[in-house]
């Protein structure tokens, strides 16, 4: 006998820094990526999140930071080839895991350590990423707060309708899902819970984000969001955002307070390249590769 699912799962994808093409055109980039490497892991499981647009949504957030969109033609041939292949090939390993990649990411823990060495360390992507960080972090203009409600309403209406949530959060994406889920355990005392927590080329391992975080400030579980059931973090080799790619030691102690059933890390090798450069940390590599699909899929079948 099959057991159908009384609602449909939903997957929400919350992008990371830096201008995006207009939403339609972002998100269907996005599910095209998700649903190649998920067809090629679970033929049905595609056909069930294709079926509607509604069972993939974004949250666009990063117009109303930027005042821009990205010219989605600008990534169109690279996504075409990126989904022609389904594995790194041993140039893109050797260039993720190159000498010069890993003095890259000892000067980055250098200085997430030492951040009075920010200024004499920083390269011109960092100070950008910094600067949009603090933007956030201070809230200008009520800004993070917005954006933050952009993912809270979908997490409520999923709530309301009884659909099982996959958060995806990539890069900074992470960072505002943490926030909103622990405002909305913490402070808002919401309901809505996320069944499946995926983040990828997180900078939730650095020091600096940590301190940052809400809930930093407090002590024992209160510090972490108590609306996940589990949570799997997918990080590129080479990936300078992900400097440290090992969640567990960061936030295991969610395990030990209840909070958390799952916590899980996996190091991969992603492939994708604009205008030929290898760039490990692309939100379309991430979902084109065959642990994403393989992570949805998993998922997607536990609620049949």
């Amino acid at each position: 006998m099959v057991i159908r699912k009384l609602t449909t799962p939903l997957i929400i994808y919350v992008p990371g820094l830096l201008p995006k093409p207009n939403p339609a055109a972002h998100r269907d980039a996005l599910a095209r990526c998700l649903l190649a490497s998920v067809r090629r892991f679970d033929e049905d499981v595609a056909g069930q999140i294709a079926a509607s647009k509604d069972n993939f949504q974004i949250v666009p957030w990063t117009f109303d930071f930027y005042g821009r969109h990205r010219d989605a033609m600008l990534d169109a041939a690279a996504i075409d080839k990126l989904l022609m292949k389904q594995v790194a090939s041993e140039d893109d390993v050797a260039v993720a895991s190159s000498w010069k990649r890993r003095l890259s990411l000892w000067i980055y823990r250098l200085g997430d350590l030492l951040p009075f060495l920010i200024p004499h360390l920083a390269s011109e992507r960092m100070e950008v990423h910094l600067r949009d960080l603090l933007r956030y972090v201070n809230n200008e203009r009520g800004i993070a707060e917005r954006i933050r409600y952009k993912l809270k309403t979908p997490l409520r209406q999923a709530a309301a309708a009884g659909r099982p949530v996959c958060l995806i959060g990539h890069s900074m994406g992470s960072v505002i899902a943490w926030d909103a889920l622990w405002q909305m355990s913490h402070r808002d005392n919401d309901t809505a819970e996320v069944d499946l927590l995926l983040t990828m080329g997180s900078p939730l391992g650095q020091s600096y984000i940590q301190k940052r975080l809400k809930g930093a400030d407090h002590a024992g579980a209160a510090r972490f969001p108590s609306n996940v059931r589990q949570w799997k973090n997918l990080s590129a080799v080479g990936d300078l955002t992900a400097i440290d790619p090992y969640l567990v030691s960061d936030f295991g102690e969610m395990r030990e307070h209840g909070v958390l059933q799952s916590l899980e890390d996996e190091r991969i090798f992603t492939w994708f390249r604009l205008d030929g450069v290898l760039n490990v940390h692309s939100e379309y590599g991430y979902l084109a590769h065959e642990a994403t699909a393989r992570i949805v899929c998993d998922w997607w079948r536990s609620l049949s």
